[in-house]
């Protein structure tokens, strides 16, 4: 059925006389025939249907309704009557009929939507964005919303044949943690806790400032812009994405308040949700890998979350240092590091939690203040300089909180981000952690070899599969380390304890880089000079 509004502000009280608008009666005849629908006191829709009918004949050709929202409404209560839907909208065109408005899209689009007939709707979509119909944002977003639910559907009818094979008692249930449906459902779930967390700050209106977050994209630097009495003054773009960009700022322009401005449109805030999770669940002795959120800034239009800033480049940064002067990553380093991420996702996922795009863009580099020190202990404990020494994993846009699911709840999303889409992303099968674990794998990988991770398919004694990387070792590296890593979390058992696995793997690492003082050595050598060329970069 056609969306078509019932209200009778929306089609009996215009602003203006009947004498002045001839519509105006039959506007009322028809609310007044709608509601006795309603109350089932009109049992025949002939009657109905023909009022319908001669109200669209009456004014098609009188050009003082071609753009009235209120005749278009008449429109559809017409087509919901006629058995040939298709050449009523043909008729509308004809007459040009609110050509420019976006309703007209829209709403033909979700009745094409109910029956069926998808390829048609998505067409109209197009045809609407094509003419610009007004408000354009608001078709686009509608066509947006349309597209999850065709993505939804066409995830959902390939694992319908998986669905069908479990049983009852296993309880499995599949879903897409990333679509705008799903975590739109959660935040409404949720609203009533989020909005009490500290620095949780909505607005039922866009953005009032005077600088445009818009014009920040063309030219940023030393622009400042007002945000709730805060006076933020742009640094410089400290990174960018489809739907946001992220600045370095100072807090009225103090240099020694230095924050990270995620500004985002449309208004995303989801990610803050995640950040308060951290808060709550990460032990203290862990939440520096996790990055922190101060507060968020909710507008219709944009959303603004202020964060820690790290001034020392991403562990893609330090990638990349090698790769301009021709090497590759010490191993020393690469263990270490190796190390750090192990440690994240033991933790987060013992938090029941899932960051989803686990790359190296999204592992800020820390250092201590202090130079490192060579003791075994406090390398392995993290304590001493070494506490404030490592990683720290950001963006949490993605971010999955298993506790809003239910229990044995697997998904289906597709992250669709080259070179880090798991194996059952690429295979079409059901996932949880394995997403992040294989990031892990991938960064491995870039720092080894420096290049992304190509993967084969090998036939093991038992007649199974595994999969391993095409890339081979260099016969100096700690190749028994390396390979154990990638055939552990390549090829995780389903009914393995992954969080114990990446414990056991954590352990091993830091025994061998623990058990050799020159290695310590050579490690802490390696960060101090590190730290000094990226952050003199």
């Amino acid at each position: 059925m056609a969306v078509v509004s019932k209200n009778p502000e929306d089609m009996s009280k215009p602003s203006f006389s009947a004498a002045d608008d001839p519509l105006l009666h039959w506007l009322r005849s028809i609310h007044k025939a709608l509601l006795s629908q309603d109350s089932s006191q009109l049992n025949d829709s002939t009657d109905f249907d023909l009022l319908v009918s001669n109200c669209v004949d009456t004014f098609k050709s009188d050009p003082r309704y071609r753009d009235d929202v209120r005749y278009l409404n008449i429109w559809f209560l017409h087509m919901d009557g006629s058995p040939d839907y298709e050449r009523v909208f043909k008729e509308m065109e004809e007459h040009r009929i609110c050509i420019h408005k976006a309703l007209l899209y829209e709403s033909f689009a979700l009745f094409l939507e109910a029956k069926g007939r998808l390829i048609d709707a998505c067409m109209i979509y197009h045809l609407g964005i094509s003419r610009n119909a007004e408000p354009l944002g608001r078709l686009k977003k509608a066509q947006v919303l349309f597209l999850e639910r065709m993505s939804e559907r066409v995830i959902n009818e390939s694992f319908q044949k998986i669905k069908n094979g479990v049983s009852a008692e296993s309880g499995e249930k599949f879903v897409n943690p990333w679509s705008v449906a799903t975590i739109k459902n959660l935040l409404q779930k949720m609203n009533s806790q989020v909005v009490h967390y500290e620095g949780y700050n909505p607005r039922n209106k866009a953005y009032p400032g005077k600088v445009a977050l818009s014009s920040l994209l063309k030219s940023a630097r030393n622009k400042t812009i007002d945000i709730d009495g805060e006076k933020y003054q742009i640094k410089g773009c400290a990174g960018q994405g489809g739907f946001a960009q992220v600045f370095k700022a100072y807090v009225n322009s103090n240099p020694d308040d230095v924050v990270a401005l995620k500004i985002q449109k449309p208004p995303f805030p989801w990610e803050f949700y995640m950040y308060r999770q951290l808060d709550m669940r990460i032990p203290e002795k862990e939440r520096k890998s996790f990055g922190f959120a101060h507060r968020l800034h909710l507008y219709s239009d944009y959303s603004v979350l202020v964060s820690d800033y790290l001034a020392h480049g991403t562990l893609q940064d330090a990638i990349n240092s090698n790769i301009v002067i021709g090497g590759s990553m010490e191993e020393v380093l690469c263990i270490y590091y190796t190390i750090e991420m192990l440690q994240i996702l033991e933790t987060l996922h013992g938090a029941a939690i899932i960051h989803g795009d686990f790359k190296p863009d999204n592992l800020l580099i820390r250092y201590s203040r202090d130079d490192p020190t060579e003791n075994e202990n406090e390398i392995r404990q993290r304590t001493g300089p070494w506490r404030d020494q490592g990683l720290c994993l950001v963006d949490w846009g993605r971010g999955i909180d298993l506790s809003l699911f239910p229990r044995n709840t697997k998904f289906m999303g597709d992250c669709r981000t080259s070179g880090f889409r798991c194996i059952e992303m690429q295979e079409n099968e059901p996932w949880t952690f394995q997403v992040d674990m294989y990031g892990l794998c991938v960064i491995v990988h870039m720092m080894l070899h420096n290049s992304y991770m190509e993967i084969e398919k090998r036939a093991s004694p038992d007649g199974t599969y595994i999969y391993q990387p095409k890339s081979h070792y260099k016969r100096y590296w700690n190749g028994d380390l390396w390979k154990t890593l990638f055939a552990k979390l390549l090829n995780v058992d389903p009914a393995e304890d992954h969080k114990k696995l990446l414990q056991s793997l954590r352990e091993s690492f830091q025994e061998y880089m623990c058990s050799d003082p020159k290695l310590i050595k050579k490690l802490k050598q390696l960060l101090m000079k590190q730290k000094t060329s990226l952050c003199s970069a």
